[in-house]
């Protein structure tokens, strides 16, 4: 396809190529500052949340540090779905809370287990293997979610339990497709296996229901830039006595991810370094937003934001990832782009023409998909907004999509799904 959005623009010059859509290309910023993002993380920052997180410097050494770190990781449990897994926080992303997770509990040459289904599972695997542990993989189909049934049958060939934990991606951030973390949890007991079950709920926490608990979960892994809705630097975990106690045989080196430190310190009502004090100050506030709204809420409206997203997918004659609804991501969904159509150039242009972020295809979809992300500070009008940009953009660079046709599929249901929701509270 001929690309037409290669031409540089001199400072101040007003643009009158309706290929990029009138502007003034101004020096070092534009009026896109406070455009909405639509990428699966990190999530638009409510203000509310950008004030709490506006904190003077305080003294974590202080005796009040503890009134604000309990509460905080008292809060968080009810979030994760436990009542008595052990709340620790990190200042890192995502990626540490991986590392923490198998640092502490794992030693060089034990195995673990593991379905590759896109990139973030991908690159737990490398995680893994870089820190001398054995992986057993299971190949998936991209779209697809953790196959239940080959969990099951890799554990029941474990007859001697060399297996020492099950790693699991619950929300599979580059295809949009959640997996049944209740069903692995049932093949490890149909297995009667003792692994340890290990999940990155980073994209889903906050935004999906997770029931560490009901599950048999023994380490969650979080962030604090997703559904909480707070600028990235906190990897939050929640850790089962069953992990705390694997802590004794692990043999893996750890320092700043130490469990042991951080509990130490904790229990002291102190942290064993500098803490991220105003991110726990902005989760603070996000667990009273959450809280507010109420979490079944909280659910729902993702429920109803990734829904009219998936109507309008629909109306365009796209296809999505994931391979079946019972898959899909209420958090973000990866749209395949026609035949012949780079997503790349789609996902540039929307951004340079109208200065809203949309997530590029990744890994092995590079090029062949685009994603919408529809979790935290999010509202139908704002979710609406993204449609309508995504398809100008489309329309900007010739695709078989008629402009405004997704926009008034979302519309409908919105209306539908409000005028219902309305009737149930009267």
């Amino acid at each position: 396809m001929k690309n037409n959005f290669k031409k540089i623009y001199k400072i101040d010059e007003i643009v009158h190529d309706p290929k990029v859509t009138f502007m003034r290309v101004c020096k070092g910023q534009t009026m896109f500052d406070q455009n909405p993002l639509f990428i699966p993380g990190p999530t638009n920052i409510p203000d509310r949340l950008r004030q709490a997180m506006d904190v003077q410097t305080r003294d974590h050494r202080s005796p009040d540090f503890v009134d604000l770190m309990v509460p905080v990781q008292t809060g968080v449990k009810e979030v994760f779905g436990t009542e008595s897994a052990r709340i620790l926080f990190f200042p890192a992303s995502g990626t540490g809370g991986w590392e923490a997770a198998i640092a502490n509990t794992l030693s060089a040459g034990d195995k673990v287990l593991m379905a590759r289904n896109g990139v973030f599972s991908h690159r737990w695997i490398d995680l893994c293997q870089r820190h001398g542990l054995e992986v057993q993989v299971i190949e998936c189909i991209w779209g697809n979610g953790v196959p239940a049934d080959r969990i099951e049958a890799a554990l029941a060939a474990d007859v001697e339990k060399q297996i020492k934990a099950v790693l699991i991606t619950h929300n599979e951030t580059a295809t949009g497709v959640r997996s049944d973390i209740a069903a692995i949890r049932g093949a490890l007991d149909n297995a009667s296996h003792p692994a340890l079950l290990f999940v990155d709920c980073v994209s889903s926490l906050a935004s999906m229901p997770f029931l560490m608990d009901a599950w048999g979960v023994d380490i969650a892994v979080a962030g604090s830039q997703k559904g909480f809705m707070l600028a990235t630097g906190m990897a939050i975990l929640a850790v089962s006595e069953k992990a705390l106690d694997a802590m004794e045989q692990a043999r893996l080196p750890r320092t700043f991810f130490d469990f042991k430190d951080m509990i130490k310190a904790n229990d002291a009502g102190c942290y064993p370094y500098t803490p991220p004090m105003n991110l726990i100050t902005g989760l603070q506030e996000s667990l009273k937003m959450l809280g507010e709204e109420g979490l079944d809420n909280v659910y729902a409206r993702h429920f109803r934001l990734a829904e009219g997203v998936r109507r309008a997918v629909a109306a365009w004659g796209l296809e999505l990832v994931a391979s079946s609804p019972d898959l899909y991501s209420d958090t973000v969904s990866a749209i395949m782009t026609p035949r012949g159509f780079d997503s790349n150039l789609l996902t540039q242009h929307a951004f340079s023409g109208y200065g809203v972020s949309f997530g590029v295809g990744l890994g092995e979809l590079n090029g062949k998909v685009f994603r919408i992300g529809h979790l935290g500070s999010l509202t139908d009008v704002m979710v609406l907004s993204g449609l309508a940009t995504i398809e100008m953009a489309m329309a900007d660079l010739d695709y078989p999509v008629e402009l405004g046709c997704g926009v008034a599929a979302a519309q409908s249901y919105f209306r539908q799904s409000r005028i219902g929701a309305d009737r149930l509270a009267a």
